[in-house]
């Protein structure tokens, strides 16, 4: 669980939720329910015309890695890898075709098997390399999805407001009417404008760092199978990787 994105979430609510008492307000007039459906069908709404549906099913999947993020271990790679360079400085590289099987990673898992075939190190990093650029642009634009609703949602609750508007001046002539009309104007702009900047924007940019940790993984594994090929001592291979990490 990665708590410092619950503990952002419940500071923002609470910020603003606390503003609201501290100048008087009640904390019921900020539930709207009405409001909160034209911002939110609204925003989801236009992200799903926009986006193609596995780019959109694949955004709402990874909205998970906010809160609990995606398996990534630098000090494990360099480990195993170091090791695939000692193994193969002693056997050989068809050594390792017996590790080949037992990689759940599936990029590591087709690196490997390039390796032990042979191929040549330019050749298998230019491979490997356009794996990395196909998959990391696939991840990015599913996590742009929230970015897209950071920046429809605050046009969504003006639209909200004026719809309240609206509902405010046809029912002038009944005052018992006029309250809620403008609760909902007033709230459907706080709604989107909060939605924007407290949680769609802060998901993809948290999407984005994700990705960026989980292309440079890739890229030490990338690194390290140029440097089995090449015939680089082990040792040098691991310095190597360490550079990585910071």
């Amino acid at each position: 669980m990665d708590k410092i994105s619950v503990l952002g979430l419940l500071v923002g609510i609470a910020a603003i939720v606390g503003g609201q008492v501290l100048e008087g307000g009640h904390v019921g007039s900020l539930a709207q329910p009405t409001a909160l459906l034209i911002v939110l069908g609204g925003t989801m709404g236009a992200v799903m015309l926009q986006s193609p549906y596995a780019t959109f099913a694949r955004g709402m999947r990874m909205v998970l890695w906010v809160w609990v993020p995606p398996t990534v271990d630098y000090h494990r790679v360099i480990r195993q890898i170091t090791g695939w360079s000692q193994l193969s400085r002693r056997e050989g590289l068809l050594a390792l075709e017996n590790g080949i099987g037992q990689l759940n990673d599936v990029f590591a898992r087709k690196g490997l098997q390039l390796l032990v075939d042979g191929t040549e190190p330019e050749q298998l990093r230019e491979v490997l390399e356009v794996d990395i650029s196909t998959y990391e642009q696939e991840l990015k634009l599913s996590a742009r999805i929230w970015e897209a609703a950071g920046g429809y949602s605050p046009t969504i609750g003006i639209l909200g407001a004026v719809l309240g508007l609206i509902h405010v001046m046809e029912n002038l002539s009944d005052p018992s009417k006029l309250g809620a009309g403008i609760a909902v104007a007033f709230v459907a702009t706080i709604y989107g404008v909060g939605l924007a900047n407290l949680v769609f924007l802060p998901i993809s940019n948290k999407l984005k760092a994700h990705i960026d940790r989980l292309v440079v993984q890739r890229e030490m594994i990338v690194n390290g199978l140029v440097g089995i090929a090449n015939g680089d001592n082990p040792r040098i291979i691991e310095g190597r990787l360490q550079g990585y990490i910071f």
